[in-house]
């Protein structure tokens, strides 16, 4: 058991939404479900995950400030306050790659161009076209630089007849569960 994925993959997510909608030194609440949550903490029962995301968040909070937690019947809401955005937001630099992508995707750039950038990011990724009827693509870096997650790139026609692509980011286990 380890927090070292699920520090990063809050931080990743932050680090996505301040992209899309820019940063507003606001908390952001972040919501998990449950095997999620086993995945990215390396364990299998869920039972622990209260006790366990209280240690996490004492682990975290020189970094990401006091976390708060929510629990549902399947998943938790995890609100990083604004101490926590601030430090994604200030440690944002060498991340072009996620850059690029969420700045193609809000320009509508076709599918070519939006594969164009994991080719640029690496020569290690893995293009996979899937077209079942959520997706056409599954794309990932081999080596997991400069990340570790699946992404499924999906198509829709827009007015004009232009093609819009638009991607889904998963980390592998919960790819894997949705069984595309």
């Amino acid at each position: 058991m380890t927090f070292e994925r699920l520090e990063k993959n809050i931080c990743d997510n932050i680090y996505e939404a301040q992209l899309k909608l820019g940063y507003d030194h606001r908390p952001m609440s972040l919501n998990y479900i449950n095997s999620s949550l086993c995945h990215l903490m390396g364990i299998n029962d869920s039972e622990k995950l209260p006790q366990l995301l209280e240690s996490f968040a004492d682990s975290v909070a020189q970094k990401l400030g006091k976390l708060s937690f929510h629990s549902t019947k399947n998943s938790f809401c995890i609100t990083i306050p604004v101490e926590g955005t601030a430090y994604v937001n200030a440690q944002s630099d060498g991340y072009g790659f996620m850059e690029k992508l969420v700045e193609s995707v809000r320009c509508h750039a076709d599918t070519e161009k939006i594969l164009d950038i994991f080719r640029e990011a690496s020569e290690n990724v893995s293009i996979t076209e899937i077209n079942n009827e959520e997706f056409r693509y599954l794309v990932y870096f081999t080596d997991m630089i400069p990340d570790e997650y699946y992404y499924c790139i999906s198509e829709e026609e827009e007015i004009d007849g232009s093609i819009h692509a638009s991607y889904h980011r998963f980390i592998r286990e919960d790819y894997e569960e949705l069984g595309f």
